[in-house]
């Protein structure tokens, strides 16, 4: 984008590397944000969602001069309703203008039958002033915002955006131009600490974070017919997004049941795995198991049947990599492609659209699944050849797991010597583990609430696999050994279907 002469208040296109420019309005950044050096940028908060972040000079363009062009290339409902916020913004400035100005005029004319006639003249040319500052001259001046230069008024809130104080989801990973990181160290930390501008990581291996409004609302959908098999904690949230974001998703589940909500929101309904594969371009499932996902392949009316030279499948289950080999090699021998793409999050994330996909397999697949990716998660990672997204997720959990065992053991060691769980918990936030993840789970123990946000038998399953992969190739796991333990002594108390912070139970009884 050409280079423009831009100040605080005016209203911009903001692009952010490949996504489609957003309206957005130059503010002033908060106080304990430093300015990123090297190229100047601007600090933009953007219409229609709750997203800031500083952008490139020559990444902006002036609003109005651009709208119509904007307008014809991107048709995303988001965006339609960041431009109406915009115009709503531009209908309250002119009101409170034409307020203004309604009353300077009144108190001009009021002024002047008790004035002498040099006061009357004096009054004139104020008002005159003031019709002149409003009618800026023509150039790049009008394509600024109605609002006076310098500081913003008060009263400002009521007509911009929610303030980015607000901002409950961060941008992370690489974008083209931009690379975002967040400071793992305080996840409650206001986003505005937490930006920061470099310039590209041209070796990023990533597909660019979509975990915001700004960037979700601007994912153009791809045209390829989407199926989703398994509804589950994961599947659930997933779908939700694809749909949220344009995508044609067709749908099934082993518990017909679960589809009706999807349903409700516009997808289409499949009868088996194999009718849902024949039917779409692009299959995604996400089931339990290993057992799980090779039943839903292998069996009866199963993704084999549907499966045709050029039909894609992509598993997203957590799986071991001799089950992700065996079912490459049964879809990319009927002519199928295939991708291995586990995430690594919970339920909420998944809701959220904050996964983090670990892909694996065939890569001009992977890239065909951008849009996808973007709309169910906020990174992805490509890991070369298929065995290796298994293996690192299997990794991933194992650690994970064994965190969550320790955190369990020392809550309970703190109980029966008589220290304060809560302040162990707040001593932990306050020091260099502190996390989302260790504040939420630990709260779960905390207040005794243990609603499955990730499975417990899903996690055991995991350290299962982990230190069987561990003994495949002769490397020793005694931690994830002892952790494995304690989730099967918590799966033998009944536990399975909880949380997994529920391993906190198995320290008690």
């Amino acid at each position: 984008m050409a280079t423009v002469h831009l100040r605080i208040g005016d209203l911009v296109w903001g692009k952010l590397g490949r996504y489609p420019p957003w309206p957005g309005k130059i503010v002033s950044p908060p106080k304990d944000l430093k300015k990123p050096s090297g190229k100047k940028c601007f600090f933009v908060k953007f219409f229609g969602t709750e997203d800031h972040a500083w952008i490139k000079v020559e990444q902006l363009k002036p609003y109005h001069p651009h709208k119509e062009d904007m307008i014809k290339i991107n048709k995303g409902k988001r965006f339609q309703q960041a431009v109406d916020a915009v115009e709503e913004f531009l209908k309250k400035a002119r009101g409170r203008e034409q307020a203004s100005h309604n009353s300077a005029e009144e108190n001009s004319k009021s002024n002047s039958d008790d004035k002498t006639k040099s006061s009357s003249a004096e009054a004139r040319g104020r008002k005159n002033s003031t019709s002149t500052l409003k009618s800026s001259p023509a150039g790049e001046s009008d394509d600024l915002s109605p609002k006076k230069r310098g500081r913003p008024p008060k009263d400002e809130k009521e007509l911009s955006d929610p303030e980015p104080s607000t901002v409950h989801r961060t941008m992370s990973g690489t974008v083209s131009g931009f690379k975002w990181q967040s400071n793992p160290g305080s996840a409650l930390e206001p986003i505005s600490k937490r930006l920061k501008i470099f310039e590209e990581d041209t070796g990023s291996t990533s597909i660019q974070a979509a975990d915001s409004t700004a960037v979700n609302g601007s994912i153009t959908p791809t045209d390829k017919r989407i199926g989703f098999l398994g509804l589950g904690l994961m599947g659930s949230g997933i779908v939700a997004n694809l749909l949220k974001m344009g995508h044609i998703v067709m749908v099934w589940n082993r518990t017909a049941e679960k589809c009706d909500l999807f349903i409700q929101e516009g997808a289409r309904l499949g009868r088996t795995p194999a009718e849902v594969v024949s039917m779409c371009d692009v299959t995604f499932s996400c089931v339990s198991d290993p057992k799980a996902a090779k039943d839903l392949v292998l069996g009866p009316s199963g993704v084999l049947q549907g499966i045709r030279p050029g039909k894609c499948y992509v598993e997203m289950s957590t799986v071991d990599p001799d089950t992700v080999a065996e079912l490459s090699q049964v879809i990319t021998s009927r002519g199928g492609r295939f991708l291995e793409a586990p995430v690594s999050g919970s339920q909420q994330l998944s809701n959220d659209g904050m996964l983090v996909i670990l892909a694996a397999g065939d890569r001009s697949l992977y890239e065909d699944c951008s849009s996808c990716f973007q709309a169910m998660g906020k990174t992805s990672f490509f890991l070369g050849e298929v065995g290796n997204a298994a293996k690192m997720m299997l990794i991933l959990n194992m650690v994970h797991g064994s965190f969550m065992a320790t955190i369990a053991e020392g809550l309970t060691l703190a109980q029966v010597t008589g220290q304060s769980q809560t302040t162990f918990l707040d001593i932990l936030s306050h020091g260099q583990m502190a996390s989302t993840f260790l504040d939420q789970k630990c709260q779960n123990v905390l207040q005794g609430n243990f609603k499955p946000d990730y499975y417990l038998k899903h996690i055991q399953k995991d350290l299962r696999l982990a230190i069987a992969m561990g003994d495949s190739v002769n490397h020793p796991t005694p931690m994830a050994a002892a952790a494995n333990e304690v989730y099967k002594r918590a799966k033998a108390l009944d536990q399975s279907d909880n949380d997994m912070s529920a391993v906190y139970r198995a320290y008690i009884h």
